[in-house]
């Protein structure tokens, strides 16, 4: 699954990728997974990973383009289109949800679920039966980020596991997404075709 994604000689290069959200979103996890070698430099949107790589700033990007419940991530692969930039690779990455909330909170105090746009879409039928109303932020991180400093244990977010690490939540439900053979497919992209 994760073949390819390497540089294509094999050497560890310790440049920075571009990824679109922050610590703790699937990206940053796909990034440190798939690039270990390389620093992961968080965006707020996929056009400013996509000007990072453009601008040099960042050695490649790493930018979801599809998802096996959603379908295409059509902001993410209009760009990748539009950017005159190579795909050098591809792979299909497992996500999984977690609802997390602040420390304290329980699942019958929660009220809003946030996370990001596809995220939610990935999740309707749990927070359907949670009856959790979504709340749209930019990333899935940074919902996480924006729950924990609230300190408001109605809120919770949609999130890797890893974030609840990362911001000090606790993780209420596991495995929040509609079906478990969730996946993402990543595009590598490089301003030196590899």
């Amino acid at each position: 699954m994760q073949s390819g994604i390497g540089h294509p000689d094999g050497q560890r290069r310790g440049g920075r990728v571009a990824y679109q959200g922050a610590p703790g979103s699937s990206s940053h996890a796909a990034c440190l997974s798939l690039r270990p070698w390389d620093e992961p430099v968080g965006h707020r949107s996929f056009q400013d990973a996509m000007d990072a790589l453009r601008s040099g700033a960042c050695d490649c990007a790493l930018i979801p383009v599809e998802n096996s419940t959603v379908g295409e991530i059509k902001p993410a692969s209009d760009l990748v289109q539009r950017c005159g930039f190579p795909v050098v690779t591809e792979v299909w990455w497992p996500v999984r949800f977690a609802l997390m909330g602040v420390e304290g909170a329980r699942l019958s105090d929660l009220r809003t679920a946030e996370s990001h746009p596809v995220a939610l879409d990935q999740c309707v039928a749990s927070l359907a039966q949670l009856r959790l109303q979504p709340v749209e932020q930019y990333d899935t991180g940074g919902a996480a980020e924006a729950v924990a400093e609230s300190g408001d244990v109605t809120r919770a977010a949609i999130a890797p596991a890893q974030a609840a690490e990362v911001y000090g939540l606790t993780i209420l439900k596991q495995d929040v997404q509609d079906r478990a053979d969730n996946r993402t497919r990543f595009v590598l992209l490089t301003r030196e075709g590899g």
